[in-house]
């Protein structure tokens, strides 16, 4: 049987649709610094160290989810020119791992911690990991059923859930550009230009028409501002920075607020000692924030899977929304008679992960073009991208696969 052929759904619904002109239209996106995507980005390090880890010692992932983190937020007392924590970040990961095998232990809870404490150093320049966190690790074995689903596979693994997983492309000029503002503020060299930034960026995109007001909560840290009137500055360099991204996609009248809550006096303005209002403003937890495509899309169809922290073995929360967004990407780039493209994959827990129970195909195409005419093409890619599933492994455990 041909790598095509094992790859085909056992059901695959194809339909036409248009692409929807809406007059309204809402994007968000949590940056580096929220706390929801500081707990998913730790659980998706934890399972990406873990798998290595797996992968030097057995040569094979072994069975993890470790999607459940909370950070419980710490208490601060922020002021112009420094600030200190006043109680630490807590933060809880938790899950089901592989601890032991053939009678070699791993060291579940150390690799939990260093990862975790190497990527709040690399990502948040004004938090101290060592002093102002503190780690809870909570995991334990999965439960034997499972295991036997996930130990199963041969070539092809099985699905350890029954789940849901969308996507579609392409992205629209609003989607395209709150995600750029949110990684071009955070991609900048966060000590040599305008440090005082803070990686807890937030960023709501609203379009009326052609009408965008982008709302922008950006944590400014108070040790590179001598007094309010540097913060006001700092406020006025960010806003000129996200007006001039928004006319480069192509919004010439956008509305750009910054920090939309600050009030007249000092202390009730966004300021921060760490750069993120987790260390006293706010808690975070897994699946709270971003979906894979690194935006939160009410607009669009959507999973509320918690997609970071799941094994990328067989487990279809994670493997099938990242397979949608490809599967409707490819159909995009593939075919010119297609202007978008919506795909929705249904799992069925212990049946291969290249054979969902379902998928669902809505294409939209240019010029009122018959969708029978390009049926074929649509559903020899679909199978492709099916087949190549198991692949996607090594994406995730090298990170190349975001997951938020």
């Amino acid at each position: 049987m041909s790598p095509a052929e094992t790859a085909s759904p056992q059901r695959l619904v194809l339909t036409a649709y248009d692409v929807p002109d809406d007059p309204v239209e809402v994007v968000e996106r949590k940056g580096l610094g929220h706390p929801d995507t500081i707990c998913d980005a730790l659980a998706e390090t934890f399972s990406r160290n873990l798998s290595l880890e797996y992968f030097r010692r057995f040569d094979s992932v072994l069975h993890h989810n470790v999607d459940k983190a909370l950070l419980l937020g710490g208490r601060s007392a922020p002021t112009f020119g420094g600030g200190s924590l006043t109680s630490p970040i807590e933060i809880y990961l938790a899950g089901r791992a592989t601890g032991e095998m053939g009678g070699e232990n791993i060291p579940v809870e150390e690799i939990a911690v260093e990862g975790s404490r190497s990527w709040l150093k690399s990502n948040l320049h004004a938090l101290d990991a060592e002093r102002d966190v503190r780690f809870h690790v909570l995991t334990r074995p999965g439960s034997q059923d499972l295991l036997q689903v996930f130990s199963r596979r041969s070539e092809v693994p099985l699905a350890n859930d029954t789940s849901i997983g969308v996507g579609y492309a392409p992205m629209s000029a609003l989607e395209t550009l709150v995600l750029d503002v949110e990684r071009r503020i955070n991609g900048r060299d966060r000590l040599g230009t305008h440090p005082a930034w803070g990686e807890d960026v937030k960023v709501m995109g609203v379009r009326q028409g052609r009408s965008v007001r982008l709302t922008v909560a950006c944590a400014m840290i108070g040790r590179y501002l001598a007094h309010s009137d540097d913060y006001l500055a700092e406020k006025s360099e960010l806003r000129t920075f996200v007006t001039g991204l928004a006319r480069q996609h192509g919004f010439t009248g956008s509305d750009v607020d910054i920090n939309a809550a600050d009030g007249a006096s000092p202390g009730a303005l966004y300021l921060t000692v760490t750069g993120t209002s987790a260390e006293a403003g706010d808690d975070g937890q897994v699946g709270r924030g971003n979906r894979v495509n690194g935006l939160i899309t009410p607009c669009r169809p959507m999973s509320l899977e918690a997609a970071a922290g799941k094994n990328p073995v067989s487990h279809v929360g994670k493997i099938y929304n990242i397979a949608a967004r490809e599967i409707a990407e490819a159909i995009c780039a593939a075919l010119s008679d297609v202007a978008a493209a919506e795909c929705m994959l249904v799992s069925r827990i212990g049946d291969p992960v290249t054979r969902p129970a379902l998928v669902q195909l809505k294409v939209a195409t240019r010029d009122g073009l018959p969708i029978a005419k390009i049926r074929q093409s649509v559903e020899a890619i679909t199978a492709d991208r099916l087949s190549r599933i198991p692949k996607l492994i090594e994406d995730f455990v090298a990170g190349r696969t975001a997951t938020f």
